[in-house]
């Protein structure tokens, strides 16, 4: 798998020298080395590709760097009863086929997400949508759900028009609204290319084009960066960081995100189902030394879910501080010890040894569970760590066979504290990959949904976070930094932290 990811590298980088070579030089190309692959021309696949990397779709709502909502394809949304939200349209959007973009068409892509994505009909829970004229429409939910408009930013609910689709619903090109506009998309290599669209609604962009290879090996990234390869790229080996800021031509600029490294613990085996085990390992973790020595600094050391940055924060729930001490007298208390001298505790005859999967797509996985492995030998628990594809850590999952994953997860993608505490701690939710189920913790959800005061939202979900840190079904280790590294020449460049990894900005511009 590895050789063949190399192959198809060097296949993509061919075909960026050969577009290159015939674009001309009074052309302003950003080439883009992006850690994910684009498995498709559909931005239901990966919406991020489309509505943050590329920009050819655009979200009916925005956000800023402070979480806050703003409008972008929608100018207004109201809540005109507890299951109805009215939408107001712009009236001055063209897709890139020239035609107008209308009512139908966002119906009919908050529809086709919905059938297609199970977050998305989770989130919308959609009765139905009424089109009023072209530039409104009413969203019925079957439900009060009172984070609509936050949902309206999900990156997979980027606006494309109708006539995307063939006469048999097959999507043949995405046709959206955006700055950018589909040109290519090589099948082999999935090397995705964009050109500059002339009559986009928002004004004018300075670059002609965006060319984006994905290269999923961090090191691959930094050396297409160092070669000059690509213009831009994220996520390189955070050891690499420093290095690469000095170079000739070359800056790497560290940001805060809304990512979380996140060690789930399975609750369904012994010893996890023991809280007095969870809060251990919690205890037992030093995350100012991993954010140090191990992250580079690249990061910051946190063992709660939302950072003090973000509106609805909770800021008095429990924090575990490392605290060793505790960590063992809390083990000696659940009756772990070690009576055969090993250094291992064990208990009825059985060694405290548990299972740590991740991946090593993101730089600081594998370095952060390597870590993770001594800090808990140092209170006698034994990690083994197997470091495997994203889908063999969900087979594993899917048949119980785990103990511990650790992992990056967005907490707001969706700028809502609803989106990451519904699917990580409701009954059912698509992260809560242990089957936790609380009733007061529905309760909360349900109620939050149908409250329509902001801050008393954010105080029903405050509880929610109280009782799962205490609870302490997974663990944060710290909250990610995510490293973007381009060529001096870019200009305009901002970061978003609700992105998935980066999104481009339209003012972005190469300079000679």
């Amino acid at each position: 798998m590895k050789n063949m990811n190399i192959v198809m590298v060097a296949l993509a980088l061919a075909v960026l020298l050969s577009f290159s070579t015939v674009s001309g030089e009074s052309e302003k190309v950003l080439r883009v080395a992006a850690m994910w692959d684009i498995p498709s021309i559909d931005p239901d696949d990966r919406g991020d590709a489309w509505a943050e990397k590329t920009l050819v779709t655009e979200t009916l709502v925005k956000s800023d760097q402070n979480y806050r909502l703003l409008p972008q394809l929608a100018l207004s949304w109201e809540q005109l009863d507890d299951d109805t939200w009215e939408i107001k349209l712009r009236d001055d959007v063209l897709f890139h086929d020239g035609g107008k973009m209308s009512a139908d068409d966002v119906k009919f892509t908050l529809e086709r997400g919905a059938e297609l994505d199970s977050t998305i009909a989770n989130f919308l829970n959609l009765d139905h949508i009424d089109v009023v004229d072209p530039v409104t429409l009413q969203i019925h939910t079957k439900e009060p759900n009172s984070m609509l408009p936050s949902i309206l930013h999900y990156p997979e609910l980027g606006i494309i028009s109708r006539n995307s689709m063939d006469n048999e619903g097959i999507l043949r090109q995405p046709i959206g609204t955006g700055p950018f506009k589909f040109e290519s998309f090589d099948e082999k290599t999935h090397v995705l290319t964009v050109m500059k669209n002339d009559k986009w609604w928002g004004g004018s962009t300075q670059i002609d084009r965006v060319v984006t290879i994905p290269m999923t090996d961090a090191n691959t990234r930094s050396s297409a960066i160092e070669k000059g390869d690509v213009d831009f790229t994220v996520d390189i080996p955070y050891s690499e960081t420093n290095r690469i800021d000095s170079l000739d031509g070359v800056n790497a600029r560290v940001y805060n995100t809304s990512y979380l490294y996140r060690l789930d613990l399975n609750i369904n085996h012994d010893p996890l189902s023991d809280i007095d085990v969870r809060h251990a390992l919690s205890y037992a973790i030093n995350r100012d030394d991993i954010v140090k020595y191990v992250l580079f600094g690249v990061g910051s050391a946190d063992s709660v879910p939302f950072s003090s940055e973000m509106p609805w924060a909770n800021r008095s729930v429990r924090r575990y501080d490392y605290d060793p001490n505790e960590a063992e007298e809390l083990l000696r208390n659940a009756g772990w010890k070690d009576d055969d001298g090993d250094g291992i505790l064990d208990k009825d005859g059985k060694p405290l040894e548990l299972s740590l999967l991740t991946y090593a797509t993101r730089p600081g996985l594998v370095p952060v569970a390597e870590a993770l492995i001594g800090e808990l030998a140092s209170i006698g628990v034994r990690a083994n760590l197997d470091v495997l594809e994203w889908g063999a850590i969900e087979k594993r999952r899917s048949e119980g066979d785990w103990d511990m994953v650790l992992f990056a997860t967005n907490s707001a993608l969706i700028p809502d504290p609803q989106y990451y505490l519904e699917r990580s701690y409701g009954t059912g939710g698509s992260y809560n990959y242990v089957g936790y189920s609380n009733p007061r913790v529905d309760e909360l959800l349900s109620e939050s949904m149908a409250t329509r005061d902001m801050e008393e939202r954010y105080d029903l979900l405050r509880e929610v976070q109280s009782i799962t840190q205490e609870e302490a079904i997974n663990l944060v280790i710290a909250h990610y930094g995510m490293v973007v590294a381009q060529r001096d020449s870019i200009k305009g460049f901002e970061f978003y932290p609700t992105a998935h990894d980066y999104r481009l900005n339209p003012e972005m511009d190469i300079e000679d």
